[in-house]
């Protein structure tokens, strides 16, 4: 992005925030993951959604590892200091890094925690690697399948889905990115409930996350994931991993979704229960919108220890 735009250089060095937790770089899945990690104990792997990077997780790092946990929030592959390969933005790539890296952190499983885009990723391990997600954590994202469905079939969500569609087109990423990342902040501004938008936590947020989507190639990366899970519909392998990922999912679920989530609608996300043969529950959190782990951090690092232990 040119500088007559609107947009101030930007470097990774932004999102290596110091704090109580631990920088680490730990190459998985053929490529180099930043992560963040505090604690000692059973590992809690934490993915971020859109536009967010690890930050989204600071409240719960210091929660979590003091409950005796293992916490580690991930850049996704493409954000953040994470690198960002022009490729591997598929459901099954994007699944079997969160398999990589628990591996490579030394565990043989974990609970999988994942919010918004990070809550697809994270369904879509629990079903392909069964054996590696211990039990899982979802905020505001359906079921993939259940997500495609209510798009077909489910006018509400269709509307509710309009902003992704336009992901689709050709260079968005600089129209993401434009003034300092104005339309990113617009994004998180429109799907974060009134009441969370009028703190100063809002802000701080907002701020950080335009400034780390304007990582080179960082907004590029995000809208490929997008991309993909629209086009794959009408290739092979978009059929392929919808029909692997209809295997039932055997990891213990826990779904927590803000009741006021304007992305992926209530009613959306809670069909997604079919898809679970293990033990699950579901949760509305009433004046919280797509960000609960952000407008609601203790009750949910709060929930994420409960279902853990």
């Amino acid at each position: 992005m040119s500088e007559r735009a609107g947009n101030t250089p930007v470097d990774e060095s932004c999102v290596l925030d110091e704090g109580p937790w631990t920088h680490r770089f730990v190459n998985a899945n053929g490529s180099r993951f930043h992560v963040v990690e505090q604690g000692t104990g059973p590992l809690v792997v934490l993915l971020h959604g859109f536009p967010e990077f690890w930050w989204a997780w600071h409240r719960q790092l210091p929660l979590l590892a003091g409950a005796g946990l293992r916490a580690v929030a991930v850049d996704l592959r493409g954000y953040g200091a994470t690198d960002k390969p022009p490729r591997g933005y598929d459901g099954f790539t994007l699944a079997a890094d969160v398999v990589g890296l628990i591996r490579a952190l030394g565990e043989r499983n974990a609970t999988v925690v994942g919010a918004g885009a990070g809550g697809l990723v994270g369904w879509s391990a629990a079903a392909l690697h069964p054996r590696l997600v211990n039990r899982l954590v979802v905020l505001g994202a359906a079921h993939p399948l259940r997500l495609r469905s209510a798009l077909v079939a489910n006018a509400a969500q269709r509307s509710a889905g309009r902003t992704l569609l336009r992901f689709q087109l050709p260079r968005y990423e600089h129209v993401l990115t434009r003034d300092d990342a104005a339309l990113a902040g617009g994004l998180m501004r429109a799907w974060s409930s009134p009441a969370f938008r009028e703190t100063a936590d809002y802000a701080e947020y907002e701020r950080r996350y335009r400034e780390a989507i304007r990582i080179p190639q960082a907004a590029f990366c995000a809208m490929e994931a997008y991309r993909w899970a629209f086009r794959s519909t009408l290739r092979l392998h978009g059929y392929r991993f919808l029909r692997a990922i209809r295997q039932p999912i055997i990891s213990p679920t826990l779904q927590l979704q803000g009741a006021l989530d304007p992305i992926t609608l209530p009613a959306t996300a809670q069909g997604s229960g079919r898809y679970v043969l293990a033990d699950y529950e579901w949760r509305l959190l009433e004046d919280t919108g797509h960000f609960p782990h952000l407008e609601r951090p203790d009750l949910v690092a709060g929930e994420i220890i409960r279902w853990t232990k």
